[in-house]
């Protein structure tokens, strides 16, 4: 006999769903809330249900944002012709976080993984290369994870954008390999932006005359 009334019972499972939550961490954080008073559970439940209405992609960056463009794409102070790719928004805090990158961004919004059905299509890989084809990029600092799919997606960029001019740059120390951007420390971060190894050069301009 189920001890658990209906509704809570229906919490804990949609609890479950998320991410690194089992059932009895979901039936923890349940009964919490049960505990607390209902205006803390509705504040709660408002919250949740203005991140759709709200949040969207910046049509730029493809970061969460309620703006578009969002506020890093319409600071003047950053370099547009500077950008640094990564995985997730996750990701794009962490660098952010470190301090020391002055540019733009664009999220992926996650990794290359044939075996999950995730391919280039999923990814935001053709509005990366459009973006780099309108002669405004500079500068491409791939900041993907040091994991299989992390290095599929950078080895996939790298060869699509072959021949474009474009200076290309990978993280360099600091990362080990297997660990996810986002986990990094903003020390680690700051050191791997700085020292980053090119990997692709812009062809030298022809002598003038």
């Amino acid at each position: 006999m189920n001890t658990l009334p209906p509704a809570l019972e229906n919490l804990i499972a949609s609890l479950s769903r998320l991410p690194g939550i089992g059932k009895k961490s979901a039936t923890r954080l349940a009964l919490h809330l049960l505990r607390r008073p209902a205006a803390e559970a509705a504040a709660l439940a408002r919250d949740i249900a203005e991140l759709h209405r709200r949040i969207s992609l910046c049509s730029n960056c493809f970061a969460f944002s309620e703006e578009d463009p969002c506020p890093l794409c319409r600071d003047p102070r950053r370099d547009p012709a500077t950008v640094c790719v990564v995985e997730g928004p996750d990701d794009m805090m962490a660098v952010e976080a470190s301090g020391s990158f002055p540019g733009h961004y664009h999220v992926l919004h996650g990794a290359l993984s044939p075996m999950d059905g995730i391919g280039p299509a999923e990814l935001r890989i053709d509005a990366l290369l459009k973006k780099v084809s309108r002669g405004r990029v500079r500068e491409l600092i791939i900041a993907t994870s040091s994991t299989v799919p992390g290095e599929a997606t950078a080895s996939f960029i790298i060869e699509r954008l072959a021949g474009s001019g474009v200076r290309i740059s990978r993280l360099a120390c600091g990362l080990p390999m297997g660990m996810d951007v986002r986990y990094a420390d903003s020390m680690t971060l700051a050191r791997a932006i700085e020292e980053r190894k090119a990997i692709q050069e812009p062809p030298p301009k022809p002598p003038a005359g």
